[in-house]
Protein backbone atom coordinates (compact mmCIF):
# COMPACT_ATOMS: atom_id res chain seq x y z
CA UNK A 1 0.00 0.00 0.00
CA UNK A 2 1.44 3.42 -0.73
CA UNK A 3 1.65 5.82 1.94
CA UNK A 4 1.89 9.50 2.20
CA UNK A 5 2.81 11.85 4.92
CA UNK A 6 0.23 14.42 6.29
CA UNK A 7 -0.48 16.63 9.27
CA UNK A 8 -2.97 15.73 11.88
CA UNK A 9 -4.49 15.30 15.23
CA UNK A 10 -5.97 12.94 17.64
CA UNK A 11 -7.23 15.98 19.85
CA UNK A 12 -8.77 19.22 20.65
CA UNK A 13 -5.96 21.36 21.79
CA UNK A 14 -3.44 23.94 21.58
CA UNK A 15 -0.74 23.70 18.70
CA UNK A 16 1.33 20.72 20.39
CA UNK A 17 -1.67 18.20 19.93
CA UNK A 18 -0.46 18.36 15.74
CA UNK A 19 1.92 16.06 14.81
CA UNK A 20 2.38 14.07 11.01
CA UNK A 21 2.36 10.98 10.41
CA UNK A 22 2.13 8.19 6.98
CA UNK A 23 -1.46 7.46 5.88
CA UNK A 24 -2.30 5.50 2.79
CA UNK A 25 -2.78 7.57 -0.10
CA UNK A 26 -6.87 7.94 -0.77
CA UNK A 27 -8.22 6.03 -3.48
CA UNK A 28 -9.32 8.71 -5.85
CA UNK A 29 -13.14 8.72 -5.85
CA UNK A 30 -14.46 8.97 -9.85
CA UNK A 31 -15.53 12.26 -9.67
CA UNK A 32 -12.23 14.01 -7.87
CA UNK A 33 -8.40 14.41 -8.57
CA UNK A 34 -5.53 13.09 -6.55
CA UNK A 35 -3.27 16.16 -6.15
CA UNK A 36 0.75 15.95 -5.56
CA UNK A 37 1.07 18.93 -3.32
CA UNK A 38 3.85 21.31 -3.11
CA UNK A 39 2.86 24.01 -0.41
CA UNK A 40 -0.23 24.61 1.91
CA UNK A 41 -1.26 27.71 4.64
CA UNK A 42 -2.32 28.01 7.58
CA UNK A 43 -5.76 30.02 7.85
CA UNK A 44 -7.40 30.73 10.53
CA UNK A 45 -10.21 28.94 10.42
CA UNK A 46 -7.80 25.78 10.94
CA UNK A 47 -6.75 27.44 14.58
CA UNK A 48 -10.57 27.38 15.57
CA UNK A 49 -11.53 23.82 14.18
CA UNK A 50 -8.18 22.57 16.04
CA UNK A 51 -9.11 24.50 19.17
CA UNK A 52 -12.53 22.80 19.76
CA UNK A 53 -14.28 26.26 19.15
CA UNK A 54 -16.50 24.68 16.25
CA UNK A 55 -16.61 20.88 17.35
CA UNK A 56 -20.36 21.18 16.56
CA UNK A 57 -19.42 21.48 13.18
CA UNK A 58 -16.01 18.95 13.10
CA UNK A 59 -17.39 16.68 15.15
CA UNK A 60 -15.39 14.07 17.34
CA UNK A 61 -14.10 11.64 15.23
CA UNK A 62 -10.34 11.08 14.96
CA UNK A 63 -7.78 11.72 13.89
CA UNK A 64 -8.29 14.64 11.69
CA UNK A 65 -6.72 16.52 8.91
CA UNK A 66 -5.63 20.13 8.47
CA UNK A 67 -5.22 22.48 5.50
CA UNK A 68 -7.45 24.28 2.79
CA UNK A 69 -5.49 25.53 0.20
CA UNK A 70 -2.23 23.95 -2.45
CA UNK A 71 -0.38 24.48 -5.12
CA UNK A 72 0.87 21.27 -6.86
CA UNK A 73 0.40 18.63 -9.78
CA UNK A 74 -2.60 16.46 -10.65
CA UNK A 75 -1.34 12.78 -9.83
CA UNK A 76 -4.73 10.97 -10.88
CA UNK A 77 -7.91 11.68 -11.84
CA UNK A 78 -11.31 10.24 -11.27
CA UNK A 79 -13.07 8.30 -14.05
CA UNK A 80 -15.61 11.11 -14.18
CA UNK A 81 -13.37 14.07 -14.60
CA UNK A 82 -12.12 15.72 -17.82
CA UNK A 83 -11.57 18.72 -16.88
CA UNK A 84 -7.61 18.51 -15.95
CA UNK A 85 -5.40 15.93 -16.62
CA UNK A 86 -1.94 13.97 -14.69
CA UNK A 87 0.57 16.87 -14.95
CA UNK A 88 -1.48 19.46 -15.06
CA UNK A 89 -0.15 21.98 -12.46
CA UNK A 90 -3.06 23.17 -10.37
CA UNK A 91 -3.98 25.71 -7.23
CA UNK A 92 -6.93 25.43 -5.05
CA UNK A 93 -9.20 24.34 -2.05
CA UNK A 94 -10.13 21.56 -0.32
CA UNK A 95 -13.89 21.17 0.82
CA UNK A 96 -13.15 22.82 4.82
CA UNK A 97 -15.21 20.34 6.30
CA UNK A 98 -12.80 17.87 5.83
CA UNK A 99 -9.56 19.95 5.41
CA UNK A 100 -6.64 17.44 4.47
CA UNK A 101 -4.20 19.92 1.89
CA UNK A 102 -1.43 19.85 4.36
CA UNK A 103 -0.37 16.22 3.22
CA UNK A 104 1.77 15.02 0.53
CA UNK A 105 -1.29 14.18 -1.51
CA UNK A 106 -4.75 15.33 -1.11
CA UNK A 107 -8.19 14.85 -3.09
CA UNK A 108 -9.73 18.10 -4.45
CA UNK A 109 -13.15 18.18 -6.39
CA UNK A 110 -12.02 19.34 -10.06
CA UNK A 111 -14.60 22.60 -9.55
CA UNK A 112 -12.88 23.93 -6.97
CA UNK A 113 -8.88 24.22 -9.28
CA UNK A 114 -7.66 26.15 -12.08
CA UNK A 115 -4.15 26.46 -13.43
CA UNK A 116 -1.38 27.32 -11.17
CA UNK A 117 0.27 30.81 -11.50
CA UNK A 118 3.48 29.91 -14.08
CA UNK A 119 5.44 33.41 -12.51
CA UNK A 120 5.06 32.64 -9.25
CA UNK A 121 6.91 29.38 -7.10
CA UNK A 122 4.32 27.35 -5.01
CA UNK A 123 5.40 28.88 -1.78
CA UNK A 124 4.70 32.17 -3.15
CA UNK A 125 1.37 31.14 -4.89
CA UNK A 126 -0.16 29.32 -2.04
CA UNK A 127 -0.43 32.91 0.03
CA UNK A 128 -2.58 34.43 -2.19
CA UNK A 129 -5.51 31.44 -2.69
CA UNK A 130 -7.98 31.63 0.67
CA UNK A 131 -7.32 35.40 0.88
CA UNK A 132 -7.65 36.88 -2.81
CA UNK A 133 -10.50 34.60 -3.37
CA UNK A 134 -12.19 35.90 -0.21
CA UNK A 135 -11.35 39.21 -1.09
CA UNK A 136 -12.48 39.37 -4.20
CA UNK A 137 -15.88 37.58 -3.42
CA UNK A 138 -16.31 39.98 -0.35
CA UNK A 139 -15.35 43.65 -2.07
CA UNK A 140 -16.84 42.70 -5.43
CA UNK A 141 -19.72 40.20 -5.07
CA UNK A 142 -21.30 41.47 -1.45
CA UNK A 143 -20.24 45.03 -0.45
CA UNK A 144 -19.95 45.93 -4.35
CA UNK A 145 -17.09 48.11 -3.67
CA UNK A 146 -16.65 50.83 -6.51
CA UNK A 147 -13.88 53.56 -7.80
CA UNK A 148 -13.39 56.21 -5.47
CA UNK A 149 -14.93 54.73 -2.06
CA UNK A 150 -13.39 54.51 1.49
CA UNK A 151 -12.55 51.12 2.20
CA UNK A 152 -11.48 50.60 5.75
CA UNK A 153 -9.65 47.16 6.14
CA UNK A 154 -9.35 45.52 9.98
CA UNK A 155 -6.63 43.09 10.12
CA UNK A 156 -4.85 44.51 6.64
CA UNK A 157 -1.74 42.87 7.35
CA UNK A 158 -3.09 39.51 7.78
CA UNK A 159 -3.93 36.30 5.04
CA UNK A 160 -7.07 37.93 3.99
CA UNK A 161 -6.45 41.42 4.86
CA UNK A 162 -2.96 42.32 2.91
CA UNK A 163 -4.72 40.79 -0.10
CA UNK A 164 -7.78 42.77 0.48
CA UNK A 165 -5.92 46.18 0.46
CA UNK A 166 -4.50 44.49 -2.75
CA UNK A 167 -7.86 43.88 -4.60
CA UNK A 168 -9.54 47.10 -2.75
CA UNK A 169 -6.59 49.26 -4.74
CA UNK A 170 -7.52 46.87 -7.79
CA UNK A 171 -10.82 48.36 -7.70
CA UNK A 172 -9.95 51.92 -7.72
CA UNK A 173 -10.88 52.38 -3.89
CA UNK A 174 -9.03 54.51 -0.82
CA UNK A 175 -8.37 52.10 1.16
CA UNK A 176 -7.56 52.57 4.99
CA UNK A 177 -5.43 49.37 6.98
CA UNK A 178 -6.17 48.50 10.72
CA UNK A 179 -2.70 46.56 11.76
CA UNK A 180 -0.33 46.18 14.58
CA UNK A 181 2.59 48.97 15.11
CA UNK A 182 5.74 47.25 13.37
CA UNK A 183 3.00 45.80 10.10
CA UNK A 184 2.08 49.53 9.43
CA UNK A 185 4.86 50.06 6.72
CA UNK A 186 4.12 46.36 5.03
CA UNK A 187 0.67 47.23 4.68
CA UNK A 188 1.60 50.49 3.70
CA UNK A 189 3.69 48.68 0.86
CA UNK A 190 1.08 46.81 -0.50
CA UNK A 191 -1.45 50.34 -1.48
CA UNK A 192 -2.76 51.39 1.38
CA UNK A 193 -3.62 54.83 1.23
CA UNK A 194 -3.74 55.26 5.22
CA UNK A 195 -2.47 53.03 8.13
CA UNK A 196 -2.97 53.04 11.38
CA UNK A 197 -2.25 51.10 14.72
CA UNK A 198 -5.06 49.06 15.96
CA UNK A 199 -3.94 49.57 19.68
CA UNK A 200 -3.84 53.52 19.56
CA UNK A 201 -6.27 54.46 17.31
CA UNK A 202 -9.78 54.90 18.34
CA UNK A 203 -12.23 54.16 15.56
CA UNK A 204 -14.23 57.68 16.52
CA UNK A 205 -10.05 58.76 15.11
CA UNK A 206 -11.30 57.29 11.73
CA UNK A 207 -13.99 58.88 9.89
CA UNK A 208 -16.75 57.24 7.77
CA UNK A 209 -16.36 54.66 5.15
CA UNK A 210 -18.44 53.28 2.61
CA UNK A 211 -17.78 49.61 2.67
CA UNK A 212 -15.65 47.66 6.11
CA UNK A 213 -14.28 44.46 5.74
CA UNK A 214 -13.78 42.99 8.74
CA UNK A 215 -11.20 40.09 9.54
CA UNK A 216 -11.06 40.08 13.24
CA UNK A 217 -14.61 38.80 14.02
CA UNK A 218 -14.74 41.11 17.46
CA UNK A 219 -16.67 44.38 17.95
CA UNK A 220 -18.69 44.38 14.49
CA UNK A 221 -21.14 46.68 16.54
CA UNK A 222 -18.62 49.40 16.86
CA UNK A 223 -17.33 49.04 13.17
CA UNK A 224 -20.41 49.20 11.77
CA UNK A 225 -20.88 52.72 13.41
CA UNK A 226 -18.48 53.68 11.08
CA UNK A 227 -20.73 53.51 7.77
CA UNK A 228 -21.40 56.65 5.87
CA UNK A 229 -25.33 56.44 4.53
CA UNK A 230 -25.73 53.42 2.24
CA UNK A 231 -22.53 51.72 3.28
CA UNK A 232 -21.45 48.11 3.76
CA UNK A 233 -20.00 45.86 6.10
CA UNK A 234 -18.51 42.64 5.26
CA UNK A 235 -17.68 39.94 7.75
CA UNK A 236 -15.14 37.32 7.18
CA UNK A 237 -14.57 36.03 10.59
CA UNK A 238 -16.58 35.04 14.10
CA UNK A 239 -15.78 36.09 17.40
CA UNK A 240 -14.92 32.49 18.23
CA UNK A 241 -14.42 33.18 22.07
CA UNK A 242 -18.31 34.83 22.06
CA UNK A 243 -19.66 32.32 19.52
CA UNK A 244 -23.25 32.42 20.11
CA UNK A 245 -23.38 36.27 20.64
CA UNK A 246 -21.49 36.78 17.17
CA UNK A 247 -23.63 34.69 15.21
CA UNK A 248 -26.97 36.28 16.82
CA UNK A 249 -25.89 39.79 16.39
CA UNK A 250 -24.75 39.15 12.08
CA UNK A 251 -28.30 37.44 12.09
CA UNK A 252 -30.05 39.75 13.17
CA UNK A 253 -27.99 42.86 11.41
CA UNK A 254 -28.47 41.17 8.47
CA UNK A 255 -32.26 41.69 8.44
CA UNK A 256 -32.64 45.14 10.97
CA UNK A 257 -31.21 48.54 10.57
CA UNK A 258 -30.26 50.69 7.22
CA UNK A 259 -26.53 49.64 7.77
CA UNK A 260 -26.54 45.59 7.63
CA UNK A 261 -23.63 43.21 8.07
CA UNK A 262 -22.74 40.44 5.07
CA UNK A 263 -21.14 37.54 6.48
CA UNK A 264 -20.01 34.76 4.26
CA UNK A 265 -18.16 31.60 4.24
CA UNK A 266 -15.86 31.49 1.07
CA UNK A 267 -16.47 28.83 -1.42
CA UNK A 268 -14.70 29.65 -4.04
CA UNK A 269 -15.05 27.64 -7.52
CA UNK A 270 -13.09 26.96 -10.30
CA UNK A 271 -13.84 30.38 -12.09
CA UNK A 272 -12.78 32.48 -9.31
CA UNK A 273 -9.70 30.87 -8.48
CA UNK A 274 -8.49 30.91 -12.28
CA UNK A 275 -9.58 35.00 -12.11
CA UNK A 276 -7.15 34.61 -9.35
CA UNK A 277 -4.72 32.86 -11.86
CA UNK A 278 -5.36 35.73 -14.13
CA UNK A 279 -4.60 38.64 -11.18
CA UNK A 280 -1.18 36.95 -9.91
CA UNK A 281 0.31 36.56 -13.16
CA UNK A 282 -0.29 39.79 -14.40
CA UNK A 283 1.02 41.49 -11.06
CA UNK A 284 -2.34 43.21 -10.32
CA UNK A 285 -1.17 41.28 -6.65
CA UNK A 286 1.84 40.06 -5.10
CA UNK A 287 2.59 37.06 -2.63
CA UNK A 288 2.85 37.75 1.28
CA UNK A 289 5.07 34.63 2.80
CA UNK A 290 5.48 35.52 6.48
CA UNK A 291 7.62 32.06 6.98
CA UNK A 292 8.05 29.01 4.74
CA UNK A 293 7.90 25.80 7.45
CA UNK A 294 8.55 22.14 7.05
CA UNK A 295 5.54 19.60 6.99
CA UNK A 296 7.35 18.47 10.03
CA UNK A 297 7.12 21.85 12.09
CA UNK A 298 3.12 21.91 11.40
CA UNK A 299 2.81 22.90 15.40
CA UNK A 300 5.18 25.39 14.86
CA UNK A 301 2.98 27.11 12.11
CA UNK A 302 0.05 26.87 13.61
CA UNK A 303 1.74 28.81 16.86
CA UNK A 304 3.18 31.94 14.85
CA UNK A 305 -0.02 32.25 13.35
CA UNK A 306 -1.51 32.34 16.74
CA UNK A 307 1.09 34.22 18.60
CA UNK A 308 -0.08 37.50 15.57
CA UNK A 309 1.46 39.74 14.55
CA UNK A 310 1.77 38.16 11.08
CA UNK A 311 2.60 39.65 7.68
CA UNK A 312 0.53 37.15 4.75
CA UNK A 313 0.66 34.19 5.56
CA UNK A 314 2.49 31.17 7.09
CA UNK A 315 3.12 28.65 4.43
CA UNK A 316 4.17 24.78 5.09
CA UNK A 317 6.10 23.26 2.04
CA UNK A 318 5.41 19.87 1.27
CA UNK A 319 7.48 18.74 -0.89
Amino acid sequence: MDMMRAAMYDRYGPPEVLYFADLPIPEVPADQVLVRVEASSVNGGELSAREGKIRLLTGRRFPKLVGIDLVGSVERVGAEVSSVKVGDRVWGLVDESVFGATAEFALVRPEKLAPAPTTLEPVEAVTLLAGGTTSITALRDHAHLGPGERLLVRGASGGVGSLAVQIGKLFGAHVTGLAGAKNLDFVRSLGADEVHDYRTTTPADLGRFDVVLDTAGTDHRTYRGLLAPGGRMVAVSLDFDHLPGSIAYLAGSAVHGAQRVRFFRGDPHSDLVAELTRHADSGDVRPVVDTVHPLENIATAHRALEAGGVRGKHVVRIS
